[in-house]
């Protein structure tokens, strides 16, 4: 566990108040006391698909289904609950628009299937049990436990989107209506005026159930890498590369064999352009970006425009902390 001197040896270096990645969870540690709010609105354009071979986005191809989808919002609270450790909740409303296009290209018209809900609940804590020496190498390295719970379908009869699973960027990204366990670990570095961080996802979803037969899909692995230069400290201004991949493998941790889903994996590579910034002098930091899947296999070809807002509310007569 890091010492009181090591953690006020952090906070006392190089970190504007700023909003960070917007497809990643900080890495650092919300100070003892301060909780914040975020809402988070993640979209998805998606008119293309990737073949069962890895290829680049030059070479895919139309989709056979159209699919258009909005968190509005994915609504985030985060309240720390020590120096070290870290609560985090999350859920959201999901709307989604899909077209067959292969019977619309032929003239069979065909409507449209739509459905808006409640979508999946998410519960996490995060443990830092390394914190980053401004004078070294040394970064932080978090570890995160989540559930994911597939409230949306327990309590409205939310309808799962084609394809199931959550698209590229999201996070937790699990199959639609499944009880999900993510581990993960992240890890960030600061170097005046940039900040960088990783992280890797593993997700394993429970046995479900659909007409009496038990379903299982396959487990996903996310990985994360984000670059941020922060351009004006000030007004927390500055711009962020962030490049993600979603990863269906073809086993289950249980050893059951997947019958749902890509039953022979799948990919997904992104990269994200984004910038970020402080409203004036308030508590309120924003960020916006655009995620382009730039290769794939078995899966969507997609855009996905998204916007974020943090609220920080630092204990009673103190300033906010960067963590």
């Amino acid at each position: 566990m890091p010492s009181d001197d090591e953690i006020q040896k952090y906070r006392q270096s190089w970190n504007p108040f700023s909003h960070g990645p917007l497809l990643q969870q900080s890495v650092d540690i919300m100070p003892q006391g301060q909780y914040s709010i975020r809402p988070f609105i993640f979209s998805q354009i998606s008119e293309h698909h990737f073949s069962n071979r890895f290829a680049l986005a030059t070479e895919q191809k139309p989709g056979p289904v159209h699919l258009y989808s909005v968190q509005d919002p994915f609504v985030n609270f985060t309240y720390g609950i020590t120096n070290h450790l870290e609560f985090v909740a999350g859920t959201s409303v999901n709307s989604f628009w899909a077209k067959d296009s292969d019977s619309f290209n032929k003239g069979e018209g065909g409507p449209w299937k739509t459905n808006t809900g409640l979508g999946d609940t998410s519960v996490m804590l995060k443990y830092r049990p390394i914190v980053q020496d401004p004078d070294t190498w040394r970064p932080s390295i978090t570890i995160q436990n989540e559930i994911t719970l597939p409230t949306g379908k327990w309590f409205a009869g939310t309808e799962s989107p084609p394809g199931g699973f959550a698209p590229l960027g999201r996070f937790p990204s699990t199959q639609f209506g499944s009880i999900g366990f993510t581990e993960g670990v992240t890890c960030r570095k600061i170097i005046q005026p940039f900040r960088i961080s990783c992280g890797l996802y593993y997700t394993y979803q429970l046995p479900g159930s659909d007409a009496g037969q038990n379903t299982y899909s396959p487990d996903l692995v996310n990985t994360r890498v984000v670059v941020e230069h922060i351009l004006n400290d000030k007004h927390g201004f500055g711009y962020n590369l962030e490049f993600v991949s979603l990863h269906g493998v073809p086993w289950r941790l249980d050893g059951h064999e997947p019958n749902r889903g890509q039953l022979h994996g799948f990919s997904t590579i992104g990269v994200e352009p984004g910038i970020q910034w402080r409203f004036g002098d308030t508590n309120l930091v924003g960020a916006a970006g655009v995620l382009f899947t730039v290769a794939g296999q078995n899966s969507f070809g997609a855009i996905y425009p998204n916007f974020s807002v943090f609220w920080y509310f630092p204990p009673k007569g103190k300033n906010v902390i960067m963590r």
